[in-house]
């Protein structure tokens, strides 16, 4: 099997900037073209749709600051794929993504856009609790992906 293309999921976490090492690492090694995707999880606003406090309605076409908050992450996203590309991905093919809406479901659409070869994620290594409310997007890209993925654990120091 010839590694061509990896995608790398990235966010601003230590975990992921510890897997974009490795995934960057194995590009480098395998010459691969790298796909960096960065998913833009949606906002949710509560809106009073009755009567209320306002005593209208709510106005669809109202301008809401969350336009604003959107434009400020998909900023953020550019800068963090960019930021990441300089750090590791000199001589590389680089493909920026930025998807917007669940995690799991956008990286594996991603990488069937970009026609990954490997998908490489870092994990918060959540267990019992944490992982029953927040998930764990690792395992569900596991279970769904149709390519292999390399998800790469990161171990805090301790003081």
């Amino acid at each position: 099997m010839k590694i061509r293309k990896i995608l790398i999921g990235i966010d601003e976490s230590e975990f992921s900037r510890h897997a974009a090492a490795y995934g960057f690492d194995i590009a480098h090694t395998y010459g691969a073209e790298v796909g960096l995707v960065h998913i833009v999880e949606p906002i949710v606003m509560p809106v009073d749709t009755q009567d209320g406090l306002l005593g209208t309605p709510f106005d669809p076409n109202l301008n809401l600051p969350g336009t604003e908050l959107e434009t400020l992450q998909t900023e953020r996203s550019a800068t963090l794929l960019n930021q990441a590309s300089k750090e590791w991905g000199t001589g590389l093919e680089i493909a920026h993504f930025t998807q917007y809406g669940s995690t799991a479901e956008g990286i594996i659409e991603c990488s069937q856009e970009f026609n990954a070869d490997l998908i490489v994620l870092g994990t918060h290594r959540r267990t019992g609790i944490d992982k029953f409310f927040l998930g764990n997007v690792a395992e569900q890209v596991i279970n769904k992906s149709l390519i292999p993925v390399l998800v790469v654990p990161y171990i805090e120091a301790k003081d």
